[in-house]
């Protein structure tokens, strides 16, 4: 989830619109979950009375969290006794819907305070392009499709919504160079909260082996519908050219760039890293039905959600609903009449603190 104060963050995730929207999300999430599982049967843990501390750094409204957190939870459990105290901290910027988060916490039938009595939740508002926790306090962290939303959009993308695809150079490397800065920055701050032999667990976007950031037909489906809009008096041509979606899709020397030429960065090291195609599943489902109508529904309620209202910042306040109204649509309607199979490439990554030597 954006991780910008300067970029509009997706519409909250109600369990409605949740429904509608998740599955992309979950694409890849199993096999970073594992690596999480992983990570909680074997890091060195606290003890008690003091708290063994999980962290989900952008939790938005913690629907992608529970799931991973209660896995760890759960292997965690088999090396602790039960009233040692689980203490899981969500993250994200101040103008989250922490409301939404608390709420999924407290109701979501997956909600790992339901399975555990001695596991609590917290929440902090604050970017994680910062130090949010104190320092040596973490013992698991977390984050899933966050650390792609840059801290902030360097230059417009007058040509494209993705800097990526851009044909102006310039561009590309400024978001290429902001996008550097911003991992560097959060692996850093991480090496200062992770305690001795703590780990971190990442999955975002990345780069194929192709060279490819994914999405394409929904990306293409969008820029056709914003041409459309200026076609129909919907959009000035300005405005359309004002939009773009600062995101970062990261190549494997990008991850591991700040911990070169050692292999160590703040005491950290990677332990693990993959790129790997996350599934479509909108198109699984629509292999076997053949039911392209509600493919193309469900890929626009996923992009409402998501990046509409990201692109719906370059306009007054008042225009904004009706201007995703009319681009839901007509990304809908483009998608029907042409179903694709989208490529997600994704990555995992398990950073790593150095543990303390033994004297």
């Amino acid at each position: 989830m954006p991780e910008s104060s300067a970029v509009v963050r997706p519409e909250p995730m109600t369990s409605a619109s949740y429904t509608a929207a998740s599955r992309l999300q979950a694409a890849g999430l199993r096999r970073a979950t594992t690596l999480f599982t992983d990570a909680a049967a074997s890091v060195p843990l606290p003890r008690s009375p003091r708290p063994v501390v999980i962290a989900d750094y952008g939790a938005a409204t913690g629907h992608n969290s529970l799931l991973p957190v209660s896995a760890a939870i759960a292997a965690l459990r088999k090396r602790t006794r039960p009233e040692h105290s689980v203490l899981v901290t969500h993250t994200d910027i101040p103008d989250n819907d922490f409301t939404e988060l608390f709420r999924t916490l407290s109701d979501d039938p997956d909600s790992y305070l339901k399975k555990d009595t001695s596991t609590f939740a917290s929440a902090v508002g604050r970017s994680f392009y910062s130090q949010i926790l104190p320092s040596n306090s973490v013992n698991l962290a977390w984050s899933a499709w966050s650390i792609q939303w840059l801290s902030r959009a360097p230059m417009p993308v007058p040509d494209h919504l993705l800097a990526a695809h851009s044909h102006d150079g310039e561009v590309r490397a400024a978001y290429e160079r902001q996008a550097a800065r911003d991992w560097h920055e959060f692996v850093a701050f991480r090496g200062r909260e992770l305690s001795p032999g703590g780990r971190l667990v990442v999955m975002t976007m990345a780069v194929d082996e192709d060279g490819d950031v994914g999405y394409r037909p929904l990306f293409d489906a969008t820029s056709e519908t914003l041409v459309d809009l200026v076609d129909r008096k919907v959009l000035t041509d300005d405005e359309s050219r004002a939009m773009s979606i600062p995101i970062a899709a990261r190549r494997t020397r990008d991850f591991l760039s700040p911990f070169a030429p050692s292999g160590t960065f703040e005491k950290l090291t990677v332990q693990h890293l993959e790129v790997f195609g996350g599934e479509d599943r909108f198109w699984a489902q629509y292999r076997i039905d053949k039911k392209a109508k509600e493919f193309g529904e469900r890929w626009a309620a996923f992009l409402r959600i998501i990046a509409f209202p990201t692109l719906a910042a370059a306009l007054p306040v008042d225009r904004r609903r009706g201007f995703v109204d009319q681009l839901s649509a007509g990304v809908a309607e483009r998608l029907t009449a042409a179903p694709a199979e989208v490529r997600i490439p994704l990555a995992a990554v398990v950073i790593e603190k150095q543990q303390r030597a033994h004297h």
